[in-house]
């Protein structure tokens, strides 16, 4: 089987059979969430819980994570937090406003939107690949990070870091031919599909849950979220 089979196979059935696995997954566990309930409130609310948790999303859509002064853990370890808040905004930058990315989501959704202008992309995946290295080093560097980072984690980062170099190395034709490296980003992109819904990257899905409770009890308590 040569690259151009190797490609198709990874282009179609098995990118199908890893969106299935992967919409299956999150879908169990996010029945799985909404099955636990909202707990009901005995006690009579200080404050809003709806202005708390407007004010949550507010201030996590407004302000950057990586902003030094947005919290109180920055001074504690700085590098962390500016990468991984350049590695978030990189990767939103590069799924959503990236040409072939956006195709994709069209070819899916059957809806498109404006795109960034292609370097504009190219830097910030440029950007996104440097802050995991810094972040995979940082966890070696740092003693606790080290004790807490497993194999789990380090496969975490390793099917994150394999889809974003191989598509940087396909977009510039670096070291080998063309369908070779599509078909090693493919491989990559099937393999974190099918990855997500059994680990911790999909934190993202539960993050709308938990800046919602958050902001809502931090309203009702009356305090600032």
């Amino acid at each position: 089987m040569g690259w151009p089979e190797i490609l198709r196979f990874f282009r179609g059935p098995f990118l199908k059979a890893a969106l299935l696995i992967f919409i299956g997954g999150m879908t169990y566990r996010l029945i799985r969430v909404l099955l636990l309930g909202w707990r009901r409130d005995r006690a009579k609310s200080a404050g809003s819980k709806v202005g708390g948790t407007l004010k949550a999303y507010l201030k996590s859509l407004l302000i950057l994570p990586f902003i030094p002064w947005v919290k109180r853990t920055f001074p504690r370890n700085a590098l962390t937090y500016i990468a991984g808040g350049l590695f978030h905004l990189s990767l939103f930058v590069v799924l959503i406003f990236g040409v072939p990315h956006m195709l994709v989501w069209k070819s899916l959704t059957k809806v498109g939107w404006p795109t960034l202008p292609t370097p504009v992309v190219d830097w910030a995946a440029a950007v996104g690949i440097a802050a995991m290295v810094m972040l995979f080093i940082n966890r070696f560097v740092q003693p606790v990070l080290r004790l807490i980072s497993g194999w789990p984690a380090r496969l975490n980062w390793i099917f994150v870091f394999l889809p974003m170099v191989t598509g940087y190395m396909m977009t510039h034709h670096m070291f080998f031919r063309y369908e070779v490296l599509f078909s090693l980003h493919m491989i990559a992109v099937d393999v974190l599909l099918i990855w997500i819904p059994f680990s911790r990257i999909s934190h993202f899905l539960f993050y709308f849950f938990a800046k919602t409770i958050h902001g809502a009890q931090a309203g009702k308590r009356g305090v600032t979220p």
